[in-house]
């Protein structure tokens, strides 16, 4: 009873501190508890969703450069992913670019000028560039190989021989086809014609103008056009645009190709090379 008596008000002010301090050291370790518990509690959505949001932000910037590489504003990429989505994206080729699907799909003739006119830029300024590569490369050739042949004569055979078995043969998925012409021959346009027509069975073709000359090349640009050659073609080398510079010359020397008419076609395939007998077009 004495300690009982002695324990009174100050027991109970004891007894207030110890649950104080209790329920201090409980509060961070239901903390932790509520952190390292089991998947799914509240502590852990604002990860998942910074790792959301971080996946977002990096997609949208990666389709921001990709319609500013095209010249597109966001509306205009996004109706172009949206066309994609439909029946444009299941019987396009896969090269088709976004400026050409919102010029088919355009929803007035003002639009469809504008898409046009994009466009025809673009390819003017792809046009410039591959010509002027082609034409360092050919200042390379011409530095680095002085005495060399563009085509070795050595490797084309005999006119008698490859007339007959050129006649025969079927197209291979790598063969390509040297194509020398000029500027103003109505017979090579119409081979030509014919020739592109078959362009899905083999590699390409590599026009070389005889009557072109180093910095003419606007001429070889309005001669394409004139032919309705296929930029996209061009860019993908499925067509190039050379200057012959005496490369026809050169395999005439060598064969039995002297004084023959143009367009003179040689078929290369694999090592060899092969005149190809125009009749066959």
């Amino acid at each position: 009873m004495i300690v009982k008596d002695h324990c009174g008000q100050g027991c109970v002010s004891v007894f207030r501190r110890a649950l104080a301090v209790s329920l201090c050291v409980a509060a961070p370790v239901m903390a932790e508890v509520g952190q390292s518990g089991a998947p799914g509690t509240s502590s852990e959505q604002p990860i998942e969703t910074s790792v959301t949001e971080r996946v977002d932000h990096q997609t949208f910037r990666a389709e921001t450069f990709r319609a500013k590489e095209w010249g597109l504003d966001e509306p205009e990429w996004q109706r172009y992913q949206s066309l994609m989505q439909g029946i444009r994206g299941r019987v396009s080729p896969a090269t088709l670019s976004p400026i050409e699907v919102l010029g088919i799909h355009a929803r007035s003739a003002e639009e469809r000028r504008r898409y046009a006119e994009q466009w025809a830029l673009m390819m003017r300024d792809d046009a410039e560039r591959i010509l002027a590569f082609q034409r360092a490369y050919d200042d390379a050739q011409r530095r680095l190989f002085p005495n060399g042949f563009l085509i070795d004569p050595g490797a084309v055979a005999s006119t008698k021989q490859d007339q007959g078995s050129a006649e025969k043969f079927a197209w291979q998925s790598s063969d390509r086809v040297l194509f020398f012409t000029d500027t103003q021959c109505p017979t090579c346009d119409a081979v030509l014609e014919r020739l592109v027509s078959q362009i899905t069975q083999f590699s390409g073709i590599d026009l070389y103008l005889i009557d072109v000359f180093a910095g003419e090349e606007s001429r070889i640009r309005d001669w394409a056009a004139s032919k309705q050659i296929d930029p996209q073609w061009v860019s993908e080398h499925k067509i190039t645009l050379n200057i012959d510079a005496g490369a026809l010359g050169k395999v005439s020397a060598h064969t039995g190709l002297q004084g023959q008419e143009l367009p003179v076609l040689i078929l290369r395939r694999d090592d060899r090379l092969m005149p190809l007998p125009v009749s066959r077009f």
